[in-house]
């Protein structure tokens, strides 16, 4: 479930105070809402701290952009140049032990920025504005994010894509994706959506067409199970901006990108 700036206010104010947070290495520390007897962290310096740390400007249409300068850009320069050392080697030793490596980006605020949507909405989800959004198929990239899937396919590693976004958003994913060059394997057979009427077999200890009761982790790492016990890949690397983008296995090394706006449990 995605949670309003409001409820997850201290998880974000920690994340902000530090970069040294974000990074390569598995996710063990999860996050959480704040559940404290203490007075929170004010919402109002909150959101001064989020705007100081992306470096948020409006460009000459009134969108609300990062700065390539910011402490976020550097963040995510710093775990790029990580990722890039890693994939090199991992994809080189798994070549050579005849496996197939495989790589696994989320979307939103992964590879597509939602920023501007954030700040519009005063950081508060809402379901109809959001799908709207995401249909405009406008966002811009997250600064090293295309480079990087296509330095994974440079190296003969298989990209995968596995999203919380519906299937009925398919189409504006796979557009955007092209319009910030992260076009590598937009297929639907690389691209993995929530489909709620047809879920796939892998899932049926949590979906079904009658009802989809899998949480975050289920569906990801089910979705990563499929693609290393299925289809013979192994994942060397799982890239996501939320802890439950990454936690459940079926990777050996995943990446938490800078995300202080939202968390999805």
């Amino acid at each position: 479930m995605r949670k309003s700036l409001k409820a997850a206010a201290l998880a974000a104010a920690c994340a902000v105070a530090g970069g040294a947070l974000y990074g390569a290495g598995a996710a063990t520390a999860g996050q959480s809402t704040a559940n404290s007897t203490h007075e929170p962290y004010n919402i109002g310096v909150l959101v001064k701290d989020i705007d100081a740390y992306y470096g948020t400007t409006a460009d000459k249409d009134g969108v609300y952009q990062a700065s390539p300068d910011s402490p976020y850009a550097q963040d995510l320069a710093r775990i790029d140049a990580d990722a890039m050392k890693y994939i090199d080697k991992a994809a080189r030793k798994a070549h050579k032990h005849g496996e197939k490596p495989a790589v696994v980006f989320d979307i939103d605020d992964t590879l597509l920025l939602s920023l501007d949507y954030e700040k519009r909405t005063n950081y508060t989800y809402n379901d109809a504005t959001w799908k709207a959004y995401v249909n405009k198929a406008d966002r811009p990239a997250v600064f090293g994010s295309p480079e990087l899937v296509r330095y994974a396919e440079s190296k003969g590693v298989e990209v995968f894509y596995n999203s919380g976004l519906g299937e009925a958003q398919r189409a504006a994913a796979v557009e955007n994706l092209k319009k910030v060059g992260a076009d590598v394997n937009l297929d639907a057979g690389h691209m993995f959506l929530k489909d709620k009427a047809n879920p796939p077999a892998y899932l049926s200890e949590c979906a079904t067409a009658a009802a989809w009761n899998c949480t975050t982790v289920q569906y990801k790492s089910g979705t990563r199970q499929h693609i290393e016990e299925d289809l013979g890949y192994e994942i060397i690397a799982n890239f996501g901006d939320q802890y439950s983008d990454l936690e459940g296995g079926y990777a050996d090394r995943t990446y938490k990108l800078p995300n202080p706006t939202y968390f999805v449990s």
